[in-house]
């Protein structure tokens, strides 16, 4: 934003006062190489001097204004996440700490203050010394020609008024000029922010998703965020249309980076993930991601009202729609007992509401979007024993119909699952339904029994 703001002040007043200082330059240097070409060359070398002197300075200063940039964004990005996360730090007694990080932003953003302004200030005051220089040089050598009787009275004040409409937009220009310096710093990271490329910039990305049947299949897939550290190797598994597929594991097993692969978020490095027969590589996301259902383990909420949280999966839905969803994941359990109920303001990431009920409204909006595809990663996780029991009755209505990849430990939502996939080291290791998997005694069978035991 800051960025921007500078592009705009170099679009309004410093381009209109750099051309209209660049025409009066040229004008009044048109009439004073007509009153006399030597009292203009020694005009020149002066506002030469000075012209190179803030070349160099403005090279100086661009580099340290896109630093500025960098820092800023840094430093604000920080304190945002610490006003964010305030309890965690008083929680734990780190405000000192929090302080002294933001202590050294603050510094590093005055160091460069002063950089450029240092520079800035060089610039002025070596633009005021040669300014002053050529107009000593020109009345110097007008009085000598003037005792000569090669130059008149008239001349002379002709040539020192041009001078005037020659030196001031020098000096105008020089004045604006770190203003345009920081615009074009400015200009130089919105121009790289804009280059980056869209998700659907990919020319594979052709194909329009038409409405989804179901059909999932992960076709010997291989992905690793860094090359030499592999999350998953050769996975190949197919669900049906309607089906319910859990995956299960142990932490940092590769089963969210599945749900990332079938939600598209990541794209496979070797394998091929296709939903009713189409490469997700080849389709264009808008249309797949608007039939995508997604709850996650962390909760995001907007600072708004309950209604308009739910909105957000769907802004053409009515009210009764919105009611319908609330009450099937059973947020109206809570919301009814707020004297403004789903017009409830619920502050920034729902602050003002307990994890059960943040999770409870992720689920309704889910339901209220009505996807083709669902994916639950670890949607359960935030709930009581109260709440999980009237989110299982909610998980009914949302799981029918629809293809669902389900993250879980609790056993409660795995049991239900038509097909149960455990995940070690990026591989799967059993594939089965909960009672054979129970059966065969593998790791289903010890992650199960932990899980009884607790």
């Amino acid at each position: 934003m800051d960025d921007v703001e500078g592009v705009r002040n170099l679009v309004g007043t410093g381009l209109v006062q750099l051309v209209g200082g660049t025409v009066t330059a040229v004008v009044a240097l048109g009439f004073l190489l007509q009153i006399n070409v030597t009292m203009t060359a020694l005009a020149i070398v002066p506002l030469a001097a000075f012209g190179f002197v803030s070349i160099k300075a403005f090279q100086t200063l661009r580099p340290a204004f896109r630093d500025r940039g960098k820092i800023r964004a840094e430093v604000i990005g920080r304190l945002t996440e610490a006003l964010g996360g305030i309890r965690v730090i008083k929680g734990f007694h780190a405000v000192e700490k929090e302080s002294e990080i933001f202590h050294s932003g603050v510094l590093r953003i005055f160091d460069n203050v002063k950089t450029t302004l240092r520079t800035s200030s060089l610039v002025t005051s070596l633009g005021t010394f040669f300014m002053g220089l050529a107009s000593v040089l020109i009345m110097g050598y007008g009085g000598k020609l003037m005792l000569q009787g090669q130059l008149t009275v008239g001349e002379l004040f002709s040539f020192t008024l041009f001078l005037g409409f020659l030196i001031a937009p020098v000096i105008q220009m020089a004045n604006i000029g770190t203003q345009m310096t920081e615009a074009f710093a400015g200009l130089d990271r919105t121009a790289e922010l804009l280059s980056w490329e869209k998700e659907d910039d990919d020319p594979r990305r052709t194909d329009m998703m038409p409405r989804i049947q179901g059909h999932l299949r992960f076709e010997d897939v291989s992905f690793a965020y860094d090359e030499d550290k592999p999350v998953l190797g050769g996975v190949t598994f197919e669900a049906t249309p309607g089906m319910v597929v859990a995956l299960v594991g142990s932490s940092g097993s590769g089963k969210s980076t599945m749900a990332g692969l079938a939600a598209s978020f990541l794209e496979p490095n070797e394998g091929k993930v296709f939903v009713d027969g189409i490469d997700l590589r080849t389709v264009q996301l808008a249309s797949y991601r608007e039939q995508l259902g997604l709850v996650f383990q962390d909760d995001f909420l907007f600072d708004g009202t309950i209604r308009e949280n739910l909105r957000f999966a769907r802004p053409a839905a009515t009210d009764e729609e919105i009611q319908d969803s609330a009450e099937k994941a059973y947020v109206t359990e809570f919301s009814d007992r707020f004297p403004d109920r789903l017009e409830t303001i619920i502050g920034e990431r729902g602050v003002k509401l307990s994890g059960g009920q943040r999770q409870r409204v992720t689920i309704a909006r889910a339901l209220l979007a009505n996807p083709r595809i669902l994916l639950l990663d670890e949607a359960t996780s935030s709930l009581d024993t109260e709440s999980e029991a009237l989110i299982q009755k909610s998980l009914n209505d949302l799981l029918s119909g629809r293809t669902t990849i389900v993250i879980a430990h609790r056993l409660s939502t795995i049991q239900r699952a038509d097909l149960i996939l455990v995940i070690e080291s990026g591989q799967i290791v059993e594939r089965g339904k909960h009672d054979e998997l129970i059966a065969l005694e593998g790791r289903y069978h010890q992650l199960y029994t932990v899980q009884a035991r607790i």
